[in-house]
């Protein structure tokens, strides 16, 4: 390729070439020109500070004893570094780092600048003060000391914390909150004055009314929220939902019996629990935590049935009985009557404690009700089994006595079988009101075996049958009209009860006591003895007739050897006293006075 064709590739060629008279810039020589250029611009731009005025400075370096801020100007402030320190020691600035420095002096022909970041931060701290408190805003501040009547907190200056506005509820300790951050409300504001005052109770008070805002619009029934434990009692723990507190009753806390909340939860634990009801008009709400949990009853259905013998563990012994726990949350009742067979058990504890591990039989679960009922004694010998092989009708049979009640006395022949001595059944001869006039509690008796019903569970005794029968000696030996011996034992209106011998009592009608020897109504005293005569005789009612009329004046008739005519008198008196009369009666002796009033004279013990 020739010299012309290569100029001719290069368009253009000869135009950059510069021509001799021009003069050549360099790179070095534009660059420093545009930099000359644009500090020219940047100075025209400058704005001028003034004193007082709070500006925003750079950071540009950190020495030992000062920082040097560039505030906008020909010159740097150099500012103390003690005004960059924390309260707990140690610097807060670093290069690079944007502070507000507040202008105290500016000489723009000496080019030099006094600044202060301490004096811009108070400025600015009181300037926020007045917004907050302009607009009720809240402000954060620290509690630095206690002074007079409450605290002293720093929110950029010092503002003064009535001890009535510490807390929502009056503050058994303000000094607690020494060192503290908190949040408060401006109540007082003078600038002037330098006067702050502020309220903690009422920047409480709004949060508190805002969370609750809140929460109301997400508690419902069955909602699952998060709380921390507030406070802990005998009965539960109250639980701050952030806004509202509820209860946590202690018998939701878990499915096992619990003794105290403590044992479940601790104090300032944050805890998940569900809502189990909300009154809205009241503000109450409850609160569950074992329903976040599977409930074991869930099974009982299918796991326990009556008949059934099942092992637990014994968590409370009270006065009607003893509660088993025969898995986690799942308990039954044994009754104190389902303790043992013996009705002597005053209370549970005599037979089981807490913590025993015992052998139960289920004797019926009640889901709806959360019960199951157990017992004890059903897994023990039923003494009432085979009893009528132990003990039969008749025999004779030794106990203690166990109870007396007005119809009778219980005793027991043995551990858990007692029978009952009727009031009836306690003597021949006396008329017995209560038991006690014959037996005390706790003697032990011999008696006899009356009746026996295994089935029912019924046991009767006597203790009269271990004894003669006195009145049926006495009945066999006397017949109507004898004459016997007797003492006037108590005097009534209708006559008088005699005593005829001990346990033997006979009634003389007041219209069989006949005249005085001077014609007048014969008067009986009691304990006076005299004879009298036998006018009607009932075996099976026990009762015997007496009358005085001639039986005191005459020995009783001797015993005649012709025992038929004697039985023929004894049958036609019968008759006499029946109102029945013979046409020609058959006597061996003298015909007694008609009676009167017969049927009227006679004794009931």
């Amino acid at each position: 390729m020739s010299s012309e064709e290569n100029s001719s590739s290069l368009p253009n060629a000869t135009a950059a070439v510069p021509s001799p008279m021009e003069p050549v810039e360099t790179n070095q020589e534009l660059s420093d020109s545009a930099e000359v250029g644009n500090l020219l611009e940047s100075m025209e731009t400058l704005t001028p500070v003034l004193r007082g005025e709070i500006v925003q400075g750079k950071v540009l370096k950190v020495t030992e004893s000062e920082v040097l801020v560039d505030v906008g100007v020909k010159c740097e402030a150099a500012i103390p570094l003690g005004e960059f320190t924390k309260e707990g020691g140690g610097t807060e600035v670093a290069p690079g780092d944007s502070v507000d420095v507040y202008i105290e002096s500016y000489d723009e022909g000496a080019g030099t600048v006094s600044a202060s970041h301490r004096k811009a931060a108070h400025q600015r701290a009181w300037e926020e003060i007045e917004r907050a408190f302009e607009e009720n805003k809240t402000i954060r501040g620290r509690v630095v000391e206690r002074t007079k009547g409450g605290l002293i907190v720093d929110v950029g200056a010092r503002a003064f914390l009535p001890s009535s506005h510490a807390d929502i509820r009056p503050h058994s300790n303000p000094e607690a909150l020494a060192g503290q951050e908190i949040i408060c409300k401006v109540i007082k504001f003078n600038k002037k004055r330098k006067n702050v005052v502020v309220s903690r109770k009422l920047a409480i008070e709004e949060e508190n009314n805002r969370r609750r805002a809140e929460l109301l619009e997400r508690l419902v029934e069955g909602a699952e929220l998060v709380g921390r434990v507030k406070n802990l009692t005998e009965y539960g723990a109250f639980v701050d939902l952030s806004g509202m507190d509820g209860l946590l009753h202690i018998t939701d806390l878990s499915w096992v019996r619990v003794g105290h909340p403590s044992e479940v939860v601790q104090l300032g634990q944050e805890i998940k629990v569900k809502v189990l009801k909300f009154d809205r008009e009241k503000g109450r709400v409850s609160l569950g935590l074992k329903q976040l949990s599977p409930d074991p009853w869930e099974r009982v259905p299918s796991t326990y049935h009556p008949a059934d013998r099942v092992a637990g563990r014994v968590v409370s012994v009270t006065d009607y009985g003893a509660f088993v726990e025969l898995e986690p949350g799942v308990e039954g009742l044994i009754h104190i009557s389902e303790m043992t067979w013996s009705k002597r058990l005053k209370h549970p504890s005599k037979i089981v404690s807490r913590d025993d591990r015992v052998d139960v039989a289920v004797l019926g679960v009640d889901l709806a009700q959360r019960r199951i009922s157990l017992s004890l004694k059903q897994t023990l010998p039923d003494p009432w089994e085979n009893l009528a092989g132990r003990v039969a009708v008749g025999s004779t049979v030794q106990g203690r006595v166990r109870n007396l009640t007005e119809f009778g006395a219980f005793v027991e022949i043995e551990e858990g079988v007692e029978g009952l001595v009727h009031l009836s059944n306690l003597s021949w001869n006396r008329n017995v009101k209560h038991p006690s006039e014959v037996l005390k509690k706790g003697q032990r008796v011999e008696s006899t075996v009356l009746s026996l019903d295994t089935a029912n569970r019924r046991l009767s005794l006597g203790l009269k049958q271990l004894q003669p029968d006195v009145w049926k000696d006495f009945f066999a030996k006397t017949r109507v009209d004898d004459v016997v011996r007797g003492k006037v034992s108590r005097v009534v209106p209708f006559g008088a009860f005699v005593e005829l011998q001990e346990g033997i009592e006979g009634l003389c009608h007041s219209s069989e006591f006949g005249e005085a020897t001077d014609g007048t109504a014969l008067r009986l005293e009691p304990g006076a003895e005299m004879d009298f005569r036998v006018i009607r005789l009932n075996p099976s009612e026990k009762k015997i007739g007496l009358s005085l009329k001639e039986a005191s004046h005459r020995a009783p008739a001797p015993e005649v050897e012709e025992k038929e005519p004697e039985r023929i008198t004894t049958f036609a008196q019968a008759l006499s006293s029946a109102g029945v009369t013979l046409s020609e009666p058959v006597r061996t002796s003298p015909a007694p006075e008609p009676e009167r009033g017969a049927g009227v004279g006679n004794a009931q013990t």
